[in-house]
């Protein structure tokens, strides 16, 4: 058995295992629990389909603002708090997590308001948001929260207790130290911001601890970055950051695109996120958005599924909305409703070490996680009432590692066509019931734009089911090549519960919707990059040497590929206004969502390459194949397949300091990400090897 496929028994058959006391080590249930250890809830136990789907609310604006130049502006508040919510069915218990919020909100409104995934912001092209992002994770009498959980302090992560020489860094320890338990950092990324500045970019060193009152004396109280993209703010935009906040500005002046915002901390991305702040950011409007799109049957515009929540529309509200964001996230509970996360890597692999300082392994980072439950936009498998007609849905996947296939097979007469990904609309609308049997694969951090056409369903209850698998993903087709979820618990994902339509549709069957073209990017320069696992090399762990890490690196001329590490000097240094198609080589055994920050891009190809692991290179093998249907608008997160090149191409357009990464956040977490930057050095930047 290989250490990749002990994951499906030690990262999903949760009614095994009890975790707590006993060392924070999963331990097997051979007997009764010992006291004061927390057994893990069993997925198989909670109850389906009884908790309404939420629909998020559009996040309140605290105001409006004239910027330089005489541009008017949104403005918002908001800050990132621990509530608790209801996230099992009652009875079950509530649970602890954290969630964006509106800054003025107190009381029994912020119990309300603050909700994971996070209210919508509302934003237009061409008119620029500006956001104040505040870490209010504190207790009511002003002291920092810990985190909810465990933070592996020997990765290369923020480091607050490093002070300002050692914080951003990987900190050495003579003995292998307990997960850290002091205050927390935050950064928030909005996924997609396509033309941000670096300084609003969320980028990973520009963290920021809670402006809380008994912080210690020896911890950094910022990122590496922070300051200088705080002078930066305050220079373009006249903006001053407040102690345990930063005030971001998003142009917005690229295409209508689903974007969504998180966390984005060094080496803690997987565990902030996990912790639930997250939310939908939608961008509307301008010439290519949704009044762009026109019925082919008549040359008028046409008319799309909605509506959507807005401002002031009251939550909760009883308005029927028709365009909807759902957020898909896997989750783990222990039996008092807390959210579970592992606290030993044995939880992944068996492996007990040595570990860090003693070997390479680091003591509580995992590879890859899968949770034991299917949540969906806050609660674990709801069930939302629709009527027979058209509904617009933008699918995000929220998993930390999950790929997710989504499958309607089960919803008879249902149609599903996706019109739009990361970047906006597509070119034509793809049939993904004719095309794809009513699958769609979404990775990690992947969007879709659909329209699920229910007018000729029966009325009655069905399911949305999930085929992909509960193990790391390598492409294929479930039950062929890979285990599909297990049908009972994470293959399941939303119950659609139909009835009549109350009111005629009047929206554009999506078959006849003539879509904005997409204009191609035509690159001028090829850059040339891998994706490599890094194994153990502890003599004690030689004859099945489990991995470490994830890495990113260079391919040179000859296929011979360099790993680089977060540390190293930025090797993607692309020109303002340069157009590159990036080679994305994958040396590895699992699919990558790769991510680049600042910019949208289209998809080329993808071609198999011949990996020699000995010598450290690929060569591609011929048979390059077009991407898929889907794939062929603008898109910010690609699926890398192991044993291919993914070609890509864009246009870099914002100078500045940015990053590429895969959206497998516990990779991302342990060196699967590079800084890039967009034009020269910037006068009095941190040095490179700051961090």
């Amino acid at each position: 058995m290989t250490r990749r496929t002990v994951l499906k028994g030690a990262g999903v058959g949760f009614g095994l295992w009890f975790v707590g006391a006993l060392g924070g080590r999963p331990v097997a249930l051979e007997a009764a629990a010992a006291p004061g250890v927390l057994p893990l809830l069993d997925a198989a136990s909670v109850p389906q389909w009884v908790t309404p789907m939420l629909v998020p609310p559009a996040m309140p604006r605290a105001g409006r603002a004239v910027l330089r130049g005489g541009q008017n502006a949104d403005v918002y508040d908001v800050a990132v708090r621990q509530v608790s919510q209801q996230v099992l069915p009652p009875p079950l218990p509530a649970t602890t997590l954290w969630a964006y919020g509106p800054a003025a909100a107190s009381g029994p409104r912020a119990a309300t308001v603050f909700h994971a995934p996070s209210a919508t912001i509302e934003a237009r092209v061409g008119r620029p948001v500006r956001v104040t992002w505040r870490n209010e994770l504190r207790s009511d009498t002003g002291a920092f929260l810990p985190h909810l959980l465990p933070v592996d302090p020997t990765l290369h992560w923020a480091n607050p207790p490093g002070g300002v020489d050692g914080r951003d860094g990987r900190p050495t320890f003579s003995t292998t130290p307990p997960p850290y338990d002091g205050p927390v950092p935050v950064v928030t990324h909005v996924h997609g911001a396509a033309g941000v500045g670096d300084e609003s970019d969320g980028y990973p060193e520009a963290w920021y601890l809670p402006d809380a009152s008994d912080l210690p004396a020896d911890h950094a109280r910022v990122g590496t970055w922070y300051d200088f993209f705080r002078a930066r703010a305050q220079a373009l935009h006249g903006v001053e950051w407040a102690p345990g906040s930063a005030t971001f500005q998003y142009p917005n002046d690229h295409r209508a695109a689903t974007l969504w915002y998180h966390d984005h901390t060094l080496g803690m991305t997987r565990l902030n996120v996990y912790a639930g702040p997250a939310g939908f950011y939608l961008v509307r409007g301008g010439p290519e958005g949704d009044d762009a799109v026109l019925d082919s049957r008549t040359g008028a515009p046409a008319v799309l599924p909605g509506p959507a929540p807005r401002e002031n529309d009251g939550f909760p509200s009883s308005k029927p909305y028709r365009e909807i964001p759902i957020a898909i996230q896997d989750r783990t509970f222990l039996a008092d409703g807390s959210l579970f996360y592992p606290d030993t890597r044995a939880f992944f692999d068996g492996t007990v070490g040595p570990y860090v300082p003693d070997g390479d392994v680091a003591p509580i980072w995992n590879p890859e996680f899968f949770g034991s439950t299917i949540m969906v936009n806050g609660a674990t498998w709801p069930y939302l009432d629709v009527e027979r007609r058209r509904y617009r849905l933008r699918l995000l996947n929220g998993c930390n590692s999950r790929f997710l296939v989504l499958d309607l097979s089960a919803v008879p007469g249902a149609e599903l066509w996706q019109i739009g990904s990361e970047g906006g609309l597509l070119p034509a609308p793809v049939d993904l019931s004719g095309t794809q049997r009513g699958r769609l694969l979404l990775a990690p951090a992947e969007r879709a734009d659909v329209v699920l056409d229910l007018t000729a369903t029966p009325e009655g209850s069905y399911v949305i089911r999930n085929l992909g698998p509960d193990e790391p993903f390598g492409g294929g087709e479930p039950d062929g090549d890979f285990d599909a979820a297990d049908p009972a618990t994470t293959g399941r994902v939303l119950q659609l519960r139909v009835g009549p339509a109350r009111s005629p549709d009047l929206t554009t069957p999506p078959r006849f919707l003539r879509m904005p073209a997409v204009a191609p990017v035509v690159p001028s320069a090829v850059r040339r990059l891998a994706l490599v696992e890094e194994m153990s090399t502890a003599p004690e762990l030689a004859e099945d040497p489990p991995p470490v890490a994830a890495l990113l690196g260079t391919v040179d001329g000859t296929g011979r590929w360099t790993t680089r590490a977060w540390a190293d000097a930025v090797t993607e240094n692309p020109a303002v206004g340069a157009a590159e198609t990036w080679e994305i080589h994958n040396a590895t055994a699992d699919a990558h969502p790769i991510h680049v920050h600042e910019t949208f891009f289209q998809v080329v190809d993808r071609e198999p390459v011949v990996v020699d692991e000995e010598a450290a290179t690929v060569t591609p093998a011929g048979g390059a194949r077009p991407p898929e249907p889907n794939e062929s608008g603008w898109k910010d997160t690609v699926v890398a397949y192991p044993g291919e090149v993914t070609r890509v191409r864009m246009r870099f357009g914002r100078a500045g300091q940015y990053v590429w990464h895969c959206h497998v956040v516990e990779h991302e977490d342990n060196e699967m990400m590079r800084p890039y930057r967009i034009g020269p050095e910037q006068p009095g930047q941190p040095p490179e090897h700051a961090h």
